[in-house]
């Protein structure tokens, strides 16, 4: 049996390097995804990864009105809709049924209706939509062509205001609808005229102020007060000079503070209390060293509570608003924490949760009387595996690894989370996966893809945090920035040397893989360590940054000027030109795998299509994938399913031994 399936890998292998000289292109999902290159995947490969293929997940999305009953997205065919879940473990009803997966969700409070937002193909240019919960109706309420999100209630669900670029295409103003009599009137309550983005955060209790954020980039954020009926606006964080990230969280209950968080007084946002009549401001998380990356009050004003990122581990903590205490709470599983909301009532708090076994799913926390005790943790969906045993998953180990410039006169040392496979036998093969932004963060949830790799291709996989990653303080987000760009690509070479110092890890056999500003990464890395590398696959990645600056959509261009540089500065245009992978194309002499949406409005298919048509001139090998219906990443099932089987043929190929693809048990099972 491992003969027969060696065989039959080695003779589609040979097949597609035999095309090499002459584009081999072909079509699938109803000609929606166009494969470059690529061989065809054995029907024996495609039912292996079929397990991993089927996981799902139910992210907690709402309250319904009673507050008994709780709304989340999830799959039941190609791409996430909304669902109803009316007691813990029972039955997700679902209630919308579009092509499309339904994006952010907002109840309305007092009615039993909600609003959403759909794009069309992933282009990203949301339509926000009414959806009524009793009759299943749904009704378009935005101009069909503009980009719209940041949907926000006021607390009697008579007004919603939300972000638009509606005026002109591509300024992100504010814009109120109030509904009264059954007629909706919409007007622009603020406009933006400096590039910046403008949204929406909470309403006042009488709906007569709004909190909201000003980004202007990754380490520069602003919060003002809106007056609704005079139109005045005030600052109330981020002035002076220094760059400091500040973000609106909400009002008091009866009016006279708001909540912000801040990076302001040192490395990490803070919770912090202002008083609107003195000035005076309160800093509530002091001694957490750590950012607070979400916030949440009870309808009643009495109970509070927030996350903080600890480490990549999300530690919950219920607030007492009057006397400014918190406790954390000690009865959740490590993980990562999204989606918090209490009940109307404010003896429930829902959130979601994802960790190393298990995919985001539901869960909902009883609170006691006393606002800082709570009770019970129970789980109210139980998301499909495909039939996985994930006690077997494999958990990551975080390390620390040293990298080329000082700190405090020693190495700097880079956060890197570590998965290596059960019961290796020898150095194992490793690929370096590194996450978008740049201001992301990898954080150890659950991923089917990567226990895909550790089980079936019996590789490890490392997930660095270099330089610029969120989480570890201001500092380290804009170590990046500017001329400073290529220090995070320094630091994927300390990586290499670091895995060329565990006997347990063949530093022979490395592949990178990356999506977005990680599939610049993911370039840059093989322009720089080709001669280290066996694979690279470029998912969405910017392969220059000045015609990637020049063809981004118009609504996001000033936004990823200030954290990339402005291309029209003649000074920052070379540097930008020095730097950009595709004109170093002679440098990579490593294996690529291209990965690109056709709709995507943040990188831009020119970017992929750029590079592999400079590799193909240099006489690389790349493999090349297109979805027509895709924008930035594969949000189809199918198209997912495709891009997972081609990546796992890939990395089979160029990243093990013959030896290795003999004892595969994807090649082999």
């Amino acid at each position: 049996m491992q003969k027969k399936w060696l065989l039959m890998l080695t003779a589609v292998l040979i097949a597609a390097t035999n095309s090499a000289s002459a584009v081999d292109k072909r079509t699938e999902n109803n000609g929606q995804l166009v494969l470059e290159d690529i061989p065809t995947i054995p029907p024996s490969i495609i039912e292996e990864l079929n397990r991993y293929q089927n996981v799902r997940s139910a992210s907690f999305r709402g309250w319904d009105m009673d507050g008994t009953g709780i709304y989340v997205s999830t799959r039941f065919g190609e791409v996430d809709q909304l669902h109803k879940v009316e007691t813990a473990g029972g039955a997700r009803r679902q209630l919308t049924f579009f092509d499309e997966p339904i994006g952010s969700i907002m109840t309305r409070p007092e009615h039993r209706q909600l609003a959403f937002t759909m794009d069309v193909g992933g282009n990203e240019y949301a339509q926000i939509f009414l959806f009524d919960a009793q009759s299943g109706s749904s009704e378009m309420i935005t101009d069909g062509q503009s980009r719209n999100g940041a949907i926000l209630w006021n607390k009697q669900g008579s007004a919603m205001a939300y972000q638009s670029t509606r005026r002109d295409g591509k300024s992100n103003d504010i814009w109120l609808t109030t509904f009264a009599d059954g007629q909706r009137e919409e007007r622009l309550i603020l406009q933006s005229e400096d590039g910046s983005w403008w949204g929406p955060s909470a309403f006042s209790q009488s709906g007569s102020q709004l909190l909201v954020m000003q980004y202007i980039s990754s380490t520069r954020s602003k919060v003002h007060l809106l007056t609704l009926d005079s139109g005045e606006l005030s600052l109330l964080a981020g002035d002076g000079e220094k760059d400091s990230r500040n973000f609106p969280a909400g009002f008091s209950y009866d009016g006279g503070s708001v909540y912000v968080v801040s990076d302001r007084g040192g490395e990490f946002t803070q919770l912090i209390r202002k008083d609107l009549s003195s000035g005076n401001e309160t800093v509530i998380t002091a001694d957490i060293p750590w950012d607070i990356s979400s916030f949440t009050l009870s309808e009643d004003g009495r109970r509070g509570a927030f996350v903080a990122n600890e480490n990549g581990i999300s530690s919950l903590y219920l607030y007492e608003p009057r006397s400014d205490r918190y406790h954390k709470v000690d009865s959740l599983p490590i993980g990562v924490i999204g989606g918090i909301k209490f009940n109307p009532k404010g003896d429930k708090l829902a959130l979601s949760l994802n960790t190393p076994k298990t995919p985001t799913d539901s869960f909902v926390l009883e609170l006691n009387r006393r606002p800082l005790s709570s009770g019970d943790l129970t789980r109210w969906t139980f998301s499909e595996v495909g039939g996985l045993n994930t006690e077997y998953f494999v958990e990551p180990k975080l390390i620390h690894y040293p990298t080329f410039d000082q700190e405090n006169d020693k190495p700097r040392k880079i956060p890197a989370f570590v998965y290596k496979p059960r019961n290796p036998k020898g150095p194992v093969p490793v690929i370096i996966s590194i996450h978008g932004g740049p201001e992301g963060q990898y954080r150890p949830v659950f991923s089917s893809k990567y226990q895909l790799w550790l089980e079936k291709l019996g590789v490890a996989v490392i997930a660095p945090n270099v330089r610029g990653s969120a989480g570890y303080g201001k500092s380290y987000l804009a170590m990046d920035n500017g001329y400073e760009r290529e220090g995070s690509v320094k630091d994927i070479g300390a990586l290499l040397d670091w895995i060329a110092t565990q006997p347990d890890l063949d530093a022979e056999r490395v592949a990178v893989f990356g999506g977005s500003y990680g599939g610049y990464m993911v370039l840059a890395s093989s322009v720089y360590y080709s001669d280290r590398l066996k694979a690279a696959v470029d998912i969405v990645g910017i392969s220059n940054f000045v015609t990637f600056l020049t063809n981004t959509k118009s609504y996001r261009r000033d936004l990823r000027r200030v954290e990339y540089g402005d291309e029209r500065d003649p000074q920052m245009r070379a540097f930008l030109e020095k730097i950009s992978p595709n004109n170093h194309v002679e440098k990579i002499q490593v294996p690529m795998f291209v990965v690109q949406g056709q709709n995507d409005p943040r990188v831009p298919v020119t970017e992929a299509e750029q590079i592999v048509a400079a590799l193909r001139k240099n006489g690389n090998q790349v493999w090349y994938m297109n979805a027509l219906n895709g924008g930035h990443g594969y949000r189809k099932k199918e198209n997912n399913d495709a891009f997972t089987q081609a990546t796992a043929l890939f990395f089979a190929e160029h990243l093990l031994t013959d030896e290795q693809r003999e004892k595969s048990t994807l090649i082999n099972d």
